[in-house]
């Protein structure tokens, strides 16, 4: 069996072309910014490419930078701020922030119509409540991804690994909300379960950060597989696919990096343009 190998650049690159059409039509330019706290290199390097690729599309980029010293009440009060931008249509706070900050407080401080990463409550809320056009970026890439395959998943065994609030928790409502059957792996599912539904299903996405757990030799033949985790390997960022042990095993992979990462930012601006066009 050949496996294909999903091309996330691709994607994103279609989506994004898509999405700048669109906003050329409104009768404003779109503010998007991405909250900054402290110095972290990788945080910056991201929020960095999240800027340049708004502002190739036609979304303007406001930069909010603020110092890891900075407390709770004061950036409760530069989000105010943000808030209040003119024609400001997404605002999102760069993950992971310093222990001394109350991330509750400051994720649910962003006005729920500009909370493009859906992290605070009233959003969330939005979204469970069936609103899905904004909803968890990396979780709409998910089905961005599984839609462009043009696969009919309507008798398929589709599991999702792991139930976390950015991505296995909103993907598994995502397929349900279209009507599709999910079984979910979490941590307290017990082992031979866990074999069983890994080995039978058809279309796995996989949260979980255990770098390389799915390998070939526990899958099917032809399983479609969104690998939206990641963690650190030897040899850098690895996902929770195997890939190597996977080729001409499995139909579709999405690979880590260039898979469910370029997708979710194109998502991300997709949702900054639904917010526009609703202003």
């Amino acid at each position: 069996m050949q496996t294909q190998i999903i091309d996330g650049r691709k994607i994103r690159d279609e989506i994004l072309a898509n999405v700048a059409k669109e906003i050329k039509k409104l009768s404003f330019a779109p503010v998007f910014s991405d909250i900054l706290i402290g110095t972290d290199p990788v945080s910056a390097q991201y929020v960095r490419m999240k800027a340049r690729t708004a502002e190739s599309i036609g979304i303007r980029f406001h930069t909010a930078d603020f110092p890891s010293s900075i407390t709770t009440e004061e950036l409760l009060v530069e989000i105010e701020k943000i808030n209040e931008i003119t024609n400001i249509c997404g605002a999102i706070v760069q993950l992971p922030i310093p222990e001394h900050l109350d991330k509750e407080q400051i994720l649910n401080a962003i006005n729920s119509n500009i909370d493009v990463d859906s992290l605070g409550l009233q959003a969330s809320s939005r979204f469970y409540g069936g609103d899905i056009e904004v909803g968890y970026p990396t979780a709409l890439a998910c089905m961005a991804i599984l839609d462009s395959l043009q696969l009919n998943l309507k008798d398929k065994k589709i599991v999702v690994i792991g139930q976390g609030q950015l991505v296995g928790k909103p993907v598994t409502f995502l397929l349900e909300a279209r009507g599709l059957k999910v079984e979910v792996i979490t941590r307290k599912t017990e082992e031979k379960i866990k074999r069983d539904l890994i080995k039978n299903a058809d279309v796995i996405v996989s949260a979980t950060g255990q770098g390389k757990f799915i390998t070939g030799d526990i899958v099917k033949e032809g399983v479609v597989l969104i690998d939206a985790g990641t963690s650190e390997g030897s040899g850098g960022i690895v996902g929770d696919v195997d890939l190597d042990s996977v080729m001409n095993v499995a139909g579709y992979v999405s690979p880590v990096p260039g898979g469910v990462g370029p997708v979710t930012v194109a998502m991300l601006l997709k949702n900054v343009l639904t917010v526009a066009k609703r202003k």
